[in-house]
């Protein structure tokens, strides 16, 4: 199993003093936290993609190409890209580049997003958002891979014989899929024999655990060799601790914080008690052993090879949030690693003739 620590950059108020930390500040904790799981051996690192409050993942392309210059070994992931807002030759120009400066190291997760602001910043449709994200990534895709390209998209200006510069370092890049509760990014990513990440934060295992086998189904439909298939899965919350009484009250804070954050968008949260939180949702909350045998009950549902936590404190004392990611690395991912085979990473994407024609 391999293990990404992932950001949306949020801009919440500070838990002890209430008020907003400055934004420069903010990117400095993100930077640092990348730092950090270079550091403790995290095998990738996250940046999210939102354009509206309370989030300053605007542009991951230039956060990450910042700690690509900071870093040497761990991989760089966006989770996700936007690409139902986004214009595909744009958002491949900023990639192609940050694949170079970060010397091959880049992976994509995409998505077409969710909140009505965003939507409504780039004059997009809730009818016409699911075609232009499958649009979208189509384009991208193909720019990624042809030196040239002639296409009549729907969404944005034509193209006749187009070279975009720069060409990529990785020839084949390795895109994720990320989805909640879409069907339709799930189709996406079996047609073109991609991995999907499943959100799996915000629901009981249900609704993903069905998504997911929903997945593979449509993988093997479209031709692909069922033992290609990857998946990986997010969770709800972390902290581990020595015991479970410890890890639980030290997470308090960062569940008020969650109760917090439903409050302020009018909306019930879906555990409403932090033992419920515990229980049924996909946090990993208590003792290294009871975070392992989490892991591979939600493993049996999924068959996920991929696993991402928090990268920031989100609530916890900064302390107790390092010394939970350390107790992780030594005591719990090894275990993991040794019981879950993942894929090569980065896949080597060996050549598959079901792949569609571009």
């Amino acid at each position: 199993m391999k293990f990404l620590a992932i950001t949306l950059i949020t801009d919440s108020p500070d838990p002890v003093t209430g008020g907003l930390r400055p934004t420069r500040e903010r990117f400095r904790e993100v930077v640092a936290a990348a730092l950090r799981a270079e550091e403790l051996g995290f095998d990738g690192f996250g940046v999210g993609e939102r354009h509206e409050r309370p989030f300053l993942s605007s542009s991951p392309p230039v956060v990450l190409g910042h700690i690509a210059a900071l870093t040497r070994r761990i991989r760089l992931f966006t989770a996700v890209t936007t690409l139902s807002l986004l214009d595909p030759v744009r958002a491949y120009e900023d990639y192609a580049t940050l694949d170079h400066l970060s010397d091959g190291r880049l992976e994509l997760m995409i998505g077409k997003g969710y909140g009505t602001a965003q939507r409504e910043l780039f004059q997009v449709s809730p009818e016409d958002q699911w075609d232009r994200n499958a649009e979208s990534y189509e384009l991208f895709r193909r720019i990624w891979r042809e030196d040239k390209v002639s296409a009549q998209p729907r969404f944005r200006p034509a193209l006749s014989g187009a070279e975009v510069l720069p060409r990529p370092y990785q020839r084949t890049l390795r895109v994720w899929h990320g989805s909640a509760t879409s069907r339709e990014s799930v189709d996406l990513a079996a047609r073109y024999g991609d991995p999907l990440f499943s959100a799996n934060v915000t629901h009981p295992i249900g609704p993903y655990a069905e998504l997911i086998r929903h997945y593979r189904e449509r993988w093997e439909h479209y031709g692909h060799d069922p033992a290609r298939a990857v998946v990986g899965a997010g969770t709800a919350g972390f902290h581990a601790a020595r015991t479970s009484q410890q890890a639980v009250a030290a997470y308090r804070p960062a569940f008020a914080r969650y109760l917090a954050f439903h409050e302020q968008l009018g909306t019930a949260p879906v555990f409403p008690t932090l033992e419920d939180f515990v229980e049924r949702s996909s946090a990993l909350i208590g003792s290294p052993q009871q975070v392992i045998e989490k892991v591979h009950r939600y493993h049996e549902a999924f068959g996920h090879t991929a696993l991402h936590l928090q990268a920031e404190a989100g609530g916890l004392a900064e302390a107790d949030h390092r010394a939970s990611l350390e107790l992780f690395q030594s005591d719990i991912a090894p275990v993991l690693r040794r019981a879950i085979p993942d894929p090569a990473f980065p896949d080597p994407a060996l050549p598959d003739p079901a792949l569609p024609d571009l």
